[in-house]
């Protein structure tokens, strides 16, 4: 009798599915949740453990790799270039399916149900002074271990990237040292293949505590805004990247078949984290050079918000519509150039859309506490705006890649098989 092997995508989408039926029949049910979630808190911890040294020894081994600043330099450059118009453009898209389809107006606040964001508004207190030019400085750390152990990405990279020019520079001295981070990056690509086997353990977890914590029936008075929000990702998917991904050679379709799994698991656990190590797998496979991956996803995870820029945008739009507030085009012009800025300077904190709203709204007149009515179903909004994350920074290497002259797999089906 042949043996039926399910594959991972599958995996996870009946994992999926069954914490969505667990969550919703026992919603309401503290004791499920509070059962459930150690299982999810152990599968993020586990892929968070494996981030930091897949970052550094892949962009340490890359960077040595390219050999020299201003090679290294000419792709940062290209790199941030081409983030900042593909964010301006998610921007866009969202402040027009706002201004199109007006999701917040003729909604009644008194049948809302207002959520706490404390916790939101303390870590939003101590960005506010937060400038482009403080994430600058910040990009350099005073103590790289201390860096490491917070997670900080960008002085992360920025340390990562320098010790790997130093390993270049010193030639055949600096062999034995490219050879243990070659070595480091190998195993920790088992690792994460390994700790993927129980990706769909986390994920019923995780999306049981969410359903059993909020339900479906909070999604009821927010329909609109749901409706609309997703359809302005899809649209950019299909249209914007979709367009950007014919431009370089490659079908958006057979791109989303190939990234299937990583899709599958961002938006069950509403975190592009789980998945970074394998999409740079994934795009190296494609024939990416891990010179560029490991260099732009993880600079990608700060700079190349698209989905969380876009749902800024409509969310912005959706409160200033449920307070009756007319938004005229220069406010909203002046709305495009902050987002632009405030995502950038304080990208990498929990809740980043959030904080970043919260940032943002009093300086085009919106009540910030508007977002206490939509905090409730962010999780909801959180995982789709995850799924545009992921195709945007995978695509982000294909097309650095092709920029920098590299032949990269067209046929993304061969590589999926």
């Amino acid at each position: 009798m042949k043996k039926v092997k399910i594959s991972l995508a599958w995996q996870i989408f009946i994992g999926l599915v069954l914490g969505i039926i667990v969550g919703g029949v026992f919603y309401g049910n503290t004791q499920v949740a509070d059962f459930l979630q150690p299982f999810g808190t152990i599968f993020i911890r586990l892929i968070k453990m494996i981030v930091v040294p897949i970052v550094v020894s892949s962009i340490i081994v890359g960077v040595a790799g390219v050999g020299d600043m201003k090679s290294l330099g000419k792709l940062g450059g290209k790199t941030l270039l081409y983030f900042e118009i593909i964010t301006t453009i998610a921007i866009i898209v969202g402040l027009f399916a706002g201004n199109v389809f007006h999701p917040g107006t003729g909604i009644d606040r008194t049948q809302l149900t207002k959520t706490d964001i404390n916790t939101y508004v303390e870590t939003a207190k101590t960005t506010e002074s937060h400038s482009m030019a403080d994430t600058f400085i910040n990009i350099v750390p005073t103590n790289i271990i201390q860096s490491l152990a917070n997670g900080d990405m960008l002085a992360i990279i920025f340390f990562s990237v320098m010790f790997g020019l130093g390993i270049a520079a010193i030639g055949e001295k600096g062999e034995p040292l490219l050879k243990f981070f070659r070595g480091t990056a190998d195993a920790m690509f088992y690792v994460t293949n390994q700790i993927m086997k129980v990706a769909p353990i986390g994920v019923f977890a995780l999306i049981g505590v969410t359903v059993s914590k909020f339900g479906l029936s909070s999604l009821i008075p927010l329909g609109k805004l749901v409706i609309v929000v997703y359809g302005a990702m899809a649209f950019f998917i299909l249209v914007v990247l979709g367009l950007t991904a014919k431009i370089v050679g490659i079908n958006i379709f057979k791109f989303l078949k190939y990234l299937k799994d990583e899709l599958l698991l961002g938006y069950s656990t509403s975190s592009s984290e789980t998945v970074l190590p394998k999409i740079m797998e994934k795009m190296e496979k494609l024939g990416c050079p891990k010179s560029i991956t490991s260099f732009v996803i993880p600079t990608g995870y700060s700079f190349n918000l698209d989905g969380s820029t876009l749902y800024q945008a409509i969310a912005a739009l959706f409160i200033a519509q449920m307070y009756g507030i007319h938004m005229s085009i220069t406010h909203q012009i002046t709305l495009v150039l902050v987002l632009m800025i405030t995502s950038k300077g304080i990208a990498g904190v929990p809740g980043v859309s959030f904080v970043v709203l919260l940032a943002t709204l009093g300086t085009v007149g919106i009540p910030a506490e508007g977002l206490a009515f939509i905090a409730g179903i962010d999780r909801i909004l959180d995982m789709a705006r995850t799924c545009v994350n992921i195709v945007g920074n995978s695509l982000a290497a294909v097309v650095i890649s092709k920029w920098e002259g590299h032949k990269v797999n067209d046929e993304v089906e061969q590589s999926a098989a």
